[in-house]
């Protein structure tokens, strides 16, 4: 992503005007009584406040230019939706809304899918989440976050699994100007430990000891996965004679290691 770029979407980012709140306040206005003239004034004049949410997504690998078109659907939204007789800036309640559209188009141009429903359940989640730290001032369990929503605790942390976004093994979380950690380094391999590499040497090692037909018959069984009459059929004897030779070459195989 070109977080430098002049030019976004035929808009000259360096010369993009800057409101002061009371010219705001008087467009909002304008814009409320329906003047379209103030509404594309009001967003042209917050362009700079899209143009400064979308750094906070340059490394997603996305376009700068359609998180800027992104970003000001949300914009546009912000300003039909704003209530001049809050006391709040226009830009509080703008950031969260262009925010959530940007997050909202990332989740559903993820290459990995998620059902609808798993996601609702997920986002109702994180708002009672939120409601739960904001009523009591702490981090809410998983418990109770299930309990508000009468889930079972397993589809509630399975739900929120399903909309975290992917990061490769390669990102770096750690540098000390050194070498950096990677999120490779930090991941246990439970099927590439030294244990299993030796146990695969001692297994061939032991079927090395063993006659021609019955490698032939392990190698039918266990390793293109044959049934015994299959196994009987190819090598020409009867499927009581392959039972028995595997059983041997099995038995004499964990005498070997």
């Amino acid at each position: 992503m070109l977080v430098n770029k002049v030019e976004i979407c035929g808009v000259n980012t360096s010369r993009l005007p800057v409101l002061s709140n009371q010219k705001m306040r008087e467009l909002l206005a304008q814009a409320k009584a329906g003047d379209m003239q103030a509404r594309d004034k009001l967003i042209y004049g917050n362009l700079r406040l899209v143009l400064s949410v979308i750094q906070r997504f340059n490394n997603r690998g996305e376009y700068v230019d359609d998180l800027f078109q992104v970003g000001c659907i949300g914009l546009i939204k912000a300003i039909d939706n704003f209530d001049l007789s809050q006391n709040v800036k226009f830009s509080t309640y703008a950031v969260p809304m262009i925010i959530g559209e940007i997050r909202r188009y990332l989740r559903d141009n993820n290459p990995i899918r998620v059902s609808r429903s798993l996601r609702d359940v997920a986002y109702k989640a994180l708002q009672v989440r939120d409601q739960l730290v904001t009523k009591n001032s702490k981090e809410p369990t998983v418990g109770e976050i299930a309990s508000e929503l009468g889930l079972s605790e397993e589809e509630v942390v399975y739900a929120l699994d399903a909309i975290q976004e992917p990061i490769s093994l390669f990102e770096p979380i750690y540098h000390d100007g050194g070498d950096p950690i990677f999120v490779m380094d930090q991941v246990k391999d439970e099927k590439n430990q030294d244990s299993d590499w030796l146990e695969g040497i001692a297994i061939r090692e032991a079927i090395e000891k063993l006659t021609q037909r019955e490698q032939m018959i392990l190698r039918l069984r266990f390793f293109e996965g044959k049934t015994q009459m299959e196994v009987a059929e190819e090598i020409g004897i009867s499927q009581a004679q392959v039972s028995r030779l595997e059983k041997a070459a099995l038995k004499h195989m964990r005498k070997c290691m």
